[in-house]
């Protein structure tokens, strides 16, 4: 019973979080490139059946970090049965031992994270292996650390765009979409724009003056499920949104992994973090803050 009470949940979650993403790009200045935003759902630990919901209404891209549980969902009999035109993100860190592994994922629409042209050389001459005959190239984006912490993966912002010219002079089964930052945690809206959106807007605007792309073909993955709006409003074209959708993350030895019949959890960490907790109220008064700039 507890099944079904959270897969109509979600459904509700999707279409809200839906409705908001057209809010928000409602709420963009002109001059930003008019391109309708994305949403990832961010499934991971979550069950099939969720995902199966969540596609009944009209959700197609999906998102995972970790590349077994990638490959054991996009696997699944029930998900390739039922939802035929789903698209994978992977949004976690690749390593190289994992990268042939990944590319066989039923599916795969894109690879948010390449954070070396050490990495996208592997992933390049792998793709080419799986795709055979076929002249088709796999999507990726350049992942960049904004925020200069020594946790999180990406680039050095500085080696942007000579990491995104050797991907599209050498890597030919590659297609370079953009650029990916998750960025620092928690940050607080009322000091003014969030400077790691920022920081990836103006290293788009390098990459775009350096090898001559138009802005509008050159994406940006930004925004998390407290700061998605916020992300969308100052140009974000793809944002990664989980535990807003599918509830609190649940993880084996948890608690959280207990049936449970009552509505969705709060919302939880942003779909990377595992570590730091975001309260409720402090969802909603990002969510209120970002409303309010505008």
């Amino acid at each position: 019973m507890w099944r079904v009470a959270m897969s109509e949940e979600v459904g509700k979650a999707v279409q809200s979080v839906l409705e908001r993403v057209k809010q928000a790009a409602a709420r963009r200045p002109k001059t930003l490139p008019a391109v309708p935003p994305r949403l990832v759902a961010v499934s991971k630990t979550k069950p099939p059946e969720m995902i199966v919901e969540a596609y009944r209404q009209g959700q197609r891209n999906f998102g995972e970090n970790y590349v077994n549980e990638l490959v054991d969902k996009a696997s699944d009999p029930v998900i390739l049965e039922s939802c035929p035109e789903i698209k994978w993100h992977f949004i976690g860190h690749l390593q190289k031992n994992n990268v042939n592994k990944l590319l066989g994922v039923p599916n795969l629409f894109l690879v948010e994270t390449i954070d070396s042209a050490k990495l996208a050389d592997r992933v390049n001459s792998s793709w080419q292996r799986v795709r055979g005959a076929s002249s088709q190239r796999l999507k990726v984006m350049v992942q960049i650390n904004t925020s200069g912490e020594q946790n999180k993966h990406g680039l050095p912002p500085e080696d942007t765009v000579s990491t995104v010219k050797h991907i599209v002079s050498q890597c030919s089964a590659l297609h370079f979409s953009g650029l990916m930052t998750i960025g620092r945690y928690g940050y607080d809206l009322t000091l003014g724009p969030n400077p790691d959106f920022q920081m990836l807007l103006s290293r788009r605007q390098e990459v775009c003056d350096s090898l001559k792309f138009p802005m509008e073909e050159v994406e940006l993955s930004m925004g998390m499920s407290t700061d998605f709006e916020h992300a969308i409003e100052v140009g974000a074209t793809n944002v990664r949104v989980g535990s807003i959708i599918f509830g609190n993350r649940e993880y084996p030895n948890s608690a959280l992994n207990t049936p449970n019949p009552s509505p969705l959890p709060s919302p939880a960490p942003s779909p990377e973090k595992t570590s730091k907790t975001v309260s409720e109220e402090a969802a909603k008064k990002m969510h209120h803050l970002t409303v309010s700039e505008h």
